[in-house]
């Protein structure tokens, strides 16, 4: 199966998801068809803000039409807030649709969390990803640290780099959502935090919706032959 990615919302997610799915199709000796279509972060932040559905989604069809005339099978898009329209993309895309949240509430749902922290865009923490994350309770930063965690994330997301500062923005609102918020687990709500944190490298636990997104992409591609 051909994958299509509409990508670079931000450029570091596109970077995580091309590599993790070398990673996977590599490990199960497989091929990789794979064709990336290039949308615009700012653009998409701009969509994002406004709720101008209608305009990302005709975005999305566009660059759709060009990965299915590549010869792709299906379409993912490889950001979280690039999923605020995905429900309106779906019955109109030339393509099938590999919705990230519905992959992740699959998740989420086998891993038994309740109460779950979320770190994104303002829109994503502040909805719990458009409302649409039903198997557990996800609770956005405390007081300040949400509007420093949706700053410190635009930025890193359209920069393609994390720094220092951001870093700090990113630990202390964990800390204090692990402390005073009683959450269980940590959800890379915005794609790029896929390349802050990982499992791996914690102390607490994280739901890392890139990765499963990808992984989730390899299944079907390879259930699919």
């Amino acid at each position: 199966m051909h994958i299509g990615l509409i990508g670079g919302i931000g450029p570091s997610a596109t970077d995580f998801y091309y590599r993790r799915l070398i990673g996977s199709f590599a490990r199960a000796k497989a091929p990789l068809e794979l064709t990336i279509a290039h949308a615009d972060t700012p653009t998409l932040l701009g969509h994002l803000a406004g709720d101008n559905v209608a305009a990302q989604v005709a975005i999305y069809v566009r660059l759709t039409e060009r990965l299915k005339a590549a010869g792709a099978d299906c379409v993912a898009v490889t950001s979280i807030a690039g999923h605020f329209c995905i429900e309106a993309f779906k019955p109109v895309s030339p393509l099938p649709v590999i919705d990230l949240i519905d992959t992740l509430n699959h998740a989420i749902a086998a891993r038994g969390f309740e109460r779950i922290g979320v770190l994104g865009t303002r829109t994503v923490m502040e909805t719990g990803l458009y409302g649409r994350v039903t198997a557990a309770r996800l609770i956005p930063p405390l007081g300040d640290d949400l509007t420093a965690v949706h700053e410190a994330y635009v930025a890193m997301a359209a920069a393609g780099t994390v720094n220092a500062g951001q870093r700090d923005v990113f630990a202390g609102a964990i800390k204090r959502l692990l402390k005073e918020g009683g959450v269980e687990a940590i959800l890379l709500g915005g794609t790029d935090l896929a390349l802050v944190y990982s499992d791996a490298e914690t102390a607490f636990p994280v739901i890392d919706a890139a990765a499963l997104h990808a992984d989730a992409m390899t299944a079907k591609a390879l259930a699919k032959g």
